[in-house]
């Protein structure tokens, strides 16, 4: 018989996880991605039971979740095989910051607990808007945000919005509507033309490599390179689509954009 508020919940993406926490329903969750590292303690709490796009189903069905939270059209594979198998789904698509508050609405109201997740909502609206308010120097650095090294990817919407948030201008917004990975991909040629002040890059779970980005041809005249501005931002925090990328990740971009002023705050 399904439970509603539902009582035992398998996340297969972070975000959803981290939200649970904060809004102080972790006990329904029994189930996570392998990726879910925050809040800390959910790496001895809860059993693993999938990796981004593949998933253990019988070790999530001998769960028997009254509801399993996925993540894009890159999970659809695993959602359809858990669909078969008499599962209930829902499968979140934020793709910017608007998106992430409603995520964390819709999965308050699905708890039962609507009221705190529209205060947890309310505190990262307040808390962006104060940092976007921040008086800083102009003008603003221009960024590029390499999601993925080979071919070239650009930042997605969040990302790009949180640049801005942080006080930079992106160097190439137009790709923030671009939903999927493949949609954009760029040429070396294009981040050259963009001239950045500021390379931030999170290759997605692997480490990035600062003298491969700086190797790479033509791009020694690049501001960013030349000034030795190329941070790495941990896809934990940037690349998640909730608190994470709102709190962590938006506060290490602001620290790579202004280190000046972090020296003398």
């Amino acid at each position: 018989m399904r439970q509603f508020p539902p009582r035992r919940i398998v996340c297969l993406t972070e975000e959803t996880v981290e939200t649970l926490y904060l809004l102080g329903e972790q006990d329904r969750i029994v189930g996570v991605s392998g990726y879910a590292v925050r809040p800390p303690q959910v790496r001895r709490e809860k059993p693993r039971v999938s990796a981004f796009i593949s998933a253990d189903i019988p070790k999530i069905l001998a769960l028997e979740p009254d509801l399993v939270l996925a993540f894009s059209d890159l999970q659809a594979g695993i959602v359809a095989d858990l669909v078969r198998a008499g599962v209930a789904i829902h499968v979140f698509n934020q793709r910017d910051i608007a998106g992430i508050f409603t995520m964390i609405r819709t999965l308050g109201a699905i708890v039962g607990a609507a009221e705190r997740a529209d205060q947890l909502a309310r505190s990262f609206e307040e808390r962006l808007a104060r940092i976007a308010a921040t008086p800083r120097p102009q003008p603003k650095p221009k960024v590029y945000f390499e999601e993925w090294d080979d071919p070239l990817i650009s930042g997605i919407g969040w990302v790009s919005e949180l640049i801005e948030i942080a006080g930079g201008e992106d160097a190439l917004p137009k790709l923030r509507l671009q939903q999927a990975a493949k949609d954009r991909i760029i040429s070396p040629d294009v981040v050259r033309e963009a001239s950045p002040d500021v390379i931030l890059a999170s290759w997605c779970g692997k480490k990035v490599v600062p003298d491969r980005i700086r190797q790479r041809p033509g791009w020694s005249d690049i501001p960013a390179v030349k000034n030795n501005r190329i941070v790495e931002i941990k896809s934990t925090i940037i690349l998640q689509p909730g608190p994470a990328a709102l709190t962590d990740g938006l506060d290490a971009a602001v620290a790579a954009l202004w280190p000046q002023l972090q020296a003398s705050s």
